[in-house]
């Protein structure tokens, strides 16, 4: 390769490296290219990005940037899958992934500046998705009011109830 291909390289890594919420690295070492392919495929169906990279570009590119906390990590054949947005995604397909292939090994990742084991990537991946907490947000925040509405619909409707109660006592009497 090239000097100018190597720079190249080096920059668009770094670029995406220090837009990503998070980044997981993966030994791919005895994975074919049919299963390699098949990981591919299911991580750009969750819009995330999956690059083989050599290791000293991966260390020249994590340079200034929050991987550089996990860049002991990079030896041996290393694959790193990004994500933008969502930083569930990406370890919950990789430890999926990783259940049935046991050909690939997570290394680890880092999330926010912070460095992640391999238990912190799985405990990252127990969580529910993006979508699946912004609905519990929601639900949460529709709940308050729904609540208050109640309780103030419950002060009026006890009035009415201690006037039918003395309505029904004196008309007894």
């Amino acid at each position: 390769m090239k000097l100018d291909d190597k720079k190249h390289i080096v920059e668009e890594l770094h670029e995406r490296l220090a837009k990503s919420k998070v980044v997981i690295v993966a030994d791919y070492k005895g994975l074919n290219v049919e299963t390699m392919t098949e990981l591919r495929r299911k991580l750009r169906e969750e819009r995330l990005d999956f690059q083989v990279v050599k290791n000293t570009l991966l260390i020249r590119a994590a340079l200034d940037t929050d991987v550089a906390v996990i860049q002991d990590q990079f030896k041996g054949p290393s694959a790193v899958a990004l994500s933008f947005d969502d930083p569930v995604a990406p370890a919950k397909v990789l430890i999926d992934f990783a259940k049935k292939n046991d050909k690939l090994a997570i290394k680890a990742g880092m999330l926010a500046g912070r460095a992640l084991d391999l238990a912190g990537i799985k405990a990252l991946a127990s969580l529910p998705t993006r979508e699946a907490l912004l609905g519990q947000l929601l639900s949460a925040m529709a709940g308050v009011p729904t609540g208050l509405v109640r309780v103030l619909n419950g002060i009026p409707q006890k009035l009415v109830y201690a006037l039918q109660a003395i309505k029904d006592q004196k008309e007894a009497a």
